[in-house]
């Protein structure tokens, strides 16, 4: 398996520090608003690529952590006149809602920032003994320059470095690249206390210590947006490289950027769009499947027109699923054939190989429909039951692992049964040859967004939804 390392911009083997086992870390939301369609780029990613390696025979141990301390937060819990827990605790819970609706499996762990304080501390007093780290009246900084391979990420040299999202221009830095590890305490902010005076740890420090807790020194996968790359990640090696003095991330992975109608997300041109509110109009299930059609290092266009055609895309699938499922109650009977288990074979093989190759869910996508066509021939052929059975069983598998599962609503049996009897008494009106009868059931299924398909095999149907 190859994946593309940001660091060295080339596709290079995936080989992990312990045979068999990854560990991978992933930056997860700030809890201070519902997570927007950009964030969701990154949690569906980074959740299908631990899947996929999962599916492949790794162990994987997986962590995302939650922001619950920031600036944003700060401001956010001063607005409503509550407290910064109390915002993180709202927006932690509405996290897994969405993530429930898009699949998104829980991470192995999901560290707060706030309950590994001692952490952070302990990095940052290692820091500043070993010389990359001084104090300041508004808290300690990292000496930037004293860490010689700074910019080996974002490939951007030292000298030509301008301050960047976060890090902040302050007199009282040595230099302007220096950025904050922990700030001083201010009227009216959470702080804790620390061998550096009152205050709360900055944004970059805490990654590093959830990462060093819950993963050891050393990682196979550190993954992310894009626009993390500088100076968040950045950062995050210079502070975990400088205290540890050992390799911190082998593999660094990064997903494009997502464009709303065509332009760049962005919020000064108001076009962020929350995955609640995309998901009430569309559902989470397209969503998913709009943010995993396309390769994970390519920009991709958002727009309701694009969700569109991820649901109808999706349809397909379900309609290869239940057509299969309705034709296996008469199929004949008969071992799979060849032809039938060759193609499957070649399915298979076709999708493990794109996935291998720097993890292109776009091919994989595109597998996947490749054997949907095969379906609905063979159904239309009259394969035997036991070559249908494959067939079914390899769409399950590789549905599956994408997360191109069809949610089950709790009164889908009932609508199920109700099909079923509905069909049952037009067959039984057809064959007394009361025409007017089967056409009337026909269309009021219709107008419920039912619709009926004759078959050599028998009626099946397909719910518009």
């Amino acid at each position: 398996m190859k994946v593309f390392n940001t660091e060295t911009r080339v596709k290079e083997e995936l080989i992990p520090l312990e045979q068999g086992k990854i560990k991978m870390y992933a930056c997860g939301p700030t809890v201070y608003n519902f997570f927007h369609i950009g964030n969701a780029r990154c949690f569906v990613v980074f959740d299908m690529l631990r899947r996929y390696l999962r599916y492949r025979g790794y162990d994987v141990t997986f962590v995302q952590n939650f922001t619950d301390i920031d600036d944003k937060m700060i401001k956010k819990a001063n607005e409503e006149g509550t407290t910064v827990k109390a915002v993180a605790d709202r927006y932690i819970e509405e996290y897994f809602k969405d993530a429930k609706g898009l699949g998104i499996e829980p991470a192995t762990f999901h560290p707060h920032a706030t309950d590994n304080i001692d952490g952070i501390i302990d990095i940052i007093s290692t820091l500043i003994e070993k010389g990359h780290a001084y104090r300041t009246d508004d808290g300690v900084y990292f000496r930037t320059r004293s860490y010689r391979d700074y910019g080996k990420l974002s490939h951007m040299n030292k000298d030509d470095l301008e301050s960047g999202a976060r890090i902040e221009v302050d007199d009282g830095k040595e230099d302007p690249l220096d950025f904050a590890l922990w700030k001083a305490k201010k009227p009216g902010e959470p702080f804790w206390q620390s061998p550096f005076g009152e205050g709360r740890p900055g944004w970059h420090i805490e990654c590093s210590a959830m990462s060093r807790r819950y993963l050891g020194e050393s990682i196979d996968i550190h993954c992310g947006g894009q626009d993390l790359t500088f100076p968040h990640h950045e950062n995050e090696i210079a502070q975990s490289e400088c205290c540890s003095g050992k390799q911190f991330v082998k593999y660094w992975m990064h997903n494009g950027y997502i464009n709303v109608d065509n332009q760049k997300m962005s919020k000064s041109l108001g076009n962020f769009f929350t995955v609640r509110d995309a998901a009430e109009k569309f559902g989470y299930l397209p969503i998913r499947f709009f943010l995993l059609s396309a390769h994970y290092r390519t920009p991709v266009n958002f727009s309701a027109e694009t969700l569109a055609a991820a649901k109808s895309s999706l349809e397909r699938i379900f309609n290869a699923r239940e057509s299969l499922d309705f034709y296996l109650k008469s199929a004949p009977a008969g071992e799979i054939s060849a032809e039938v288990k060759a193609r499957l074979d070649a399915h298979k093989e076709k999708f493990i190989a794109v996935m291998d190759d720097d993890f292109n869910t776009a091919d994989g996508t595109a597998t996947i429909f490749e054997l949907v066509s095969d379906i609905f021939a063979w159904i239309k052929d009259g394969v035997v039951k036991e070559s249908a059975e494959a067939a079914l069983a390899l769409l399950d598998e590789l549905c599956g692992l994408m997360g191109y599962v069809k949610a089950q609503d709790e009164n889908d049996g009932e609508l199920v049964k109700y099909i079923e009897e509905q069909i049952a008494l037009r067959e039984a009106a057809k064959k007394e040859k009361n025409y007017a009868e089967a056409d009337r059931i026909r269309n009021e299924l219709a107008e419920k967004g039912i619709i009926l398909k004759d078959t050599r095999q028998g009626t099946t149907y397909v719910i518009n939804s």
